[in-house]
């Protein structure tokens, strides 16, 4: 329980944080406007459609009677535009972090240059970041569309559908949000999506409540939009602490010899040993190909 209230209070840490520097509040707020608008488009053009997709997608129910047509077929609008916003809030992060991409770097190397340390740089051109970020939103994408899928055939299970399914629908879209809000800060930490998913799950209950609680906020896309500045920096200093953390133990594990564990992560980091020839890793570019 500890962890759920710590993870919520990044969350309001990066609030706070972009509330004291007003200037990355307005630059973080660009690429949520612009995704809101795109997003709502699609909404309403699929509240005007879902029925003839309906309707195109049962051609069986043509010749049942009334009520029975319009009670099946109205369900399975609901059904269809429910999903819809499913997806909406899933991929709303994915596609705002895609849009703002040079925004939120920034921002998340200025809260790293304001918390004090180090400032860690991909060295990666923007377009090169761009493709690496959306590969692996993509793939969180179907990670998501998974479980929602399980979830939503378990939603018609008498009773479980209707009270363990719902949260258990919020802690995978707030785990996977967690995952896509902490991915700008490591990403330039050279970390791949593996490694990052191995990071949260590490703490689950940290990451559940930083996430799960931008989840239910998201559901209102204002509000998401108004968040998602802070959010970038609650998840980046959440990172700073997962990081600091992980680096403790590795030096501090007693069955450990000197570097055996530094060496064993080079020889599974795409980042590390740039300079070996040997074929090129997603983010394996020469440092003359820098973008700093």
């Amino acid at each position: 329980m500890r962890d759920l209230g710590a993870g919520f209070g990044y969350l309001v840490k990066g609030q706070q944080w972009v509330g004291r520097h007003g200037r990355w509040f307005g630059i973080g707020l660009l690429p949520g406007l612009i995704t809101l608008v795109l997003y709502a488009a699609a909404l309403v053009g699929l509240a005007y459609g879902a029925d003839d997709l309906v309707g195109w997608a049962t051609p069986f129910a043509d010749d049942w009677q009334s009520p029975w047509q319009g009670g099946f077929r109205g369900f399975l609008t609901a059904l269809v535009w429910v999903f819809g916003l499913f997806l909406a809030v899933v991929t709303f992060t994915a596609v705002t972090l895609l849009v703002g991409q040079p925004f939120y770097e920034s921002l998340s190397e200025a809260v790293d240059r304001a918390e004090g340390g180090e400032v860690p740089r991909t060295g990666l051109p923007l377009w090169r970041e761009l493709w690496i970020s959306a590969r692996d939103s993509l793939r969180i994408v179907v990670r998501v569309a998974a479980f929602g899928v399980l979830l939503f055939a378990l939603g018609f299970v008498p009773v479980l559908g209707q009270t363990v399914v719902p949260v258990l629908g919020f802690c995978v879209t707030g785990f996977f949000l967690a995952e896509e809000l902490t991915a700008v800060a490591l990403q330039r930490r050279r970390m791949e999506l593996k490694e990052r998913l191995a990071l949260l799950r590490g703490r689950r209950m940290l990451t559940l409540g930083f996430g799960v609680p931008l989840a239910l906020a998201f559901l209102v896309p204002f509000v998401a939009v108004l968040l998602m500045p802070g959010a970038v920096a609650g998840a980046t200093l959440l990172v700073r602490d997962l990081v600091e953390d992980r680096g403790a133990e590795d030096t501090g594990h007693p069955d450990s010899e000197p570097g055996s564990r530094v060496q064993q992560r080079d020889d599974q980091d795409p980042y590390a040993n740039r300079d070996q020839s040997r074929p090129a890793e997603p983010y394996d570019l020469g440092k003359d190909q820098a973008r700093f």
